[in-house]
């Protein structure tokens, strides 16, 4: 059946296509120039961190955040704790660079870290690192997560690559990590086509990333700092530009994306605005028969969709059969409890924990963006009403009992 109504739309209107298209008729760079270096100031200043690095998607932005932390000599160990709900470029870095990735379950009222768990896994293992989702716009409870990072030392790295514009009544998501990572792209809170960035606040660290981020030279980073690295290898003056002191990647992004990078942080607040609202609207209607993620009044929930659980599977089963033979978008929910992927169970032991578990067996998506109406939610919301009243005979729907 044809689609009526998609997870995501693009965020990137007529008007930027048209502003783009007069733009290109300049003829200008559209490589990596002046407009990625004032995409990253706009950004860093929208967001209230010192320091951004645009890069070519979120999970490279990911790879640099880990890779940067590892060659920063600050990590004490290997162990890094990782949430097993999320997305799978959260995790592969760890299993790329070596290191010794622990599973964390999800927190029951946000999906992010379960604060308990990790406190007994920082207890028993020490961590350098700790790896953290703001899951899907939803913000984590962070109190208990930065106390425990005070109490044993760890570094933090913030994925909020489906969470731009999300706060918590106190900061922008983004904002807690000594690296926070965003992804724009297609269906995110905002896109440049493919990209993403990582912020910091930490000049050393930004510098690290800025070398790693273009091959390991030193073009991008301050004067003084390349200068500093020119006395201390002893570098001779022709050979200066091109002189790698890392062993970098090529994660550039380019001119042409930054162009549209510019021309959607105006919009983050009514994106934010629109998809809280939305986000809301299917609490209103469906939280008293699908489980969602709670949060505070006081939140700001920019989702990039909005995020049910089922009873079961076979409950997901027919909701999911009505909503497409309505012709409404959905998916599984995220990828519910990563390690129990085959990129994870062919390394390491599964992971079970009743939480991941069900997300993976019974959570799925539903449509949120900025041109969602309110009448459309209301429609999805009956569509999914109806289904349980009226479940299919061929589903095998039945209620096990688990609450939410």
């Amino acid at each position: 059946m044809e689609l009526r109504v998609k997870l995501a739309e693009d965020t990137i209107d007529e008007t930027d296509l048209e502003a783009l298209a007069e733009w290109l008729k300049t003829k200008p760079r559209l490589t990596k120039g002046p407009l990625t270096l004032e995409f990253e100031k706009e950004w860093s200043r929208w967001l209230g961190r010192r320091h951004s690095v645009f890069c070519n998607s979120g999970s490279s932005a990911n790879l640099l955040a880990y890779y940067t932390l590892l060659l920063s000599n600050r990590l004490r160990n290997r162990r890094v704790i990782i949430p097993v709900t999320g997305w799978v470029t959260t995790i592969a870095p760890a299993i790329q660079f070596g290191l010794e990735p622990i599973p964390c379950s999800a927190a029951p009222d946000t999906f992010a870290l379960d604060s308990d768990h990790l406190a007994d896994l920082c207890a028993r293992y020490e961590p350098a690192l700790v790896v953290l989702v703001q899951v899907l716009g939803v913000p984590a409870s962070m109190e208990p997560i930065l106390d425990l990072k005070e109490r044993y030392g760890f570094l933090l790295i913030e994925d909020a690559c489906a969470a731009i514009g999300s706060h918590d009544g106190h900061r922008r998501v983004g904002t807690y990590g000594d690296l926070s990572t965003f992804s724009l792209y297609f269906g995110h809170q905002c896109s440049t086509i493919e990209g993403g960035i990582v912020s910091t606040d930490d000049l050393e660290l930004h510098e690290l990333l800025l070398m790693l981020r273009s091959h390991g030279w030193s073009k991008d980073v301050s004067r003084a700092t390349h200068a500093k690295l020119v006395r201390e290898f002893g570098i001779d003056d022709f050979n200066e530009p091109f002189v790698f002191y890392q062993p970098g990647f090529n994660l550039r992004s380019s001119d042409l994306n930054a162009f549209l990078g510019l021309r959607q942080i105006p919009k983050l607040s009514w994106i934010a605005r629109k998809r809280d609202e939305n986000h809301r609207r299917y609490l209103r209607r469906l939280g008293e028969v699908l489980r969602f993620q709670k949060f505070s009044d006081e939140s700001v929930v920019s989702s990039i969709h909005t995020a049910a659980v089922a009873r079961n599977s076979a409950e997901r089963k027919q909701i999911v059969a009505a909503l497409r033979n309505a012709g409404i978008e959905t998916r599984m929910y995220t990828a519910g409890n990563l390690c129990r992927h085959p990129f994870w169970t062919d390394r390491y032991p599964p992971f079970s924990s009743p939480l991941p578990d069900l997300l993976y067996e019974a959570g799925f998506f539903l449509p949120n963006h900025p041109y969602l109406t309110g009448e459309t939610i209301d429609e999805i919301a009956e569509i999914i009403q109806d289904s349980l009243k009226n479940p299919a005979k061929d589903t095998g729907a039945r209620h096990d009992g688990n609450s939410h």
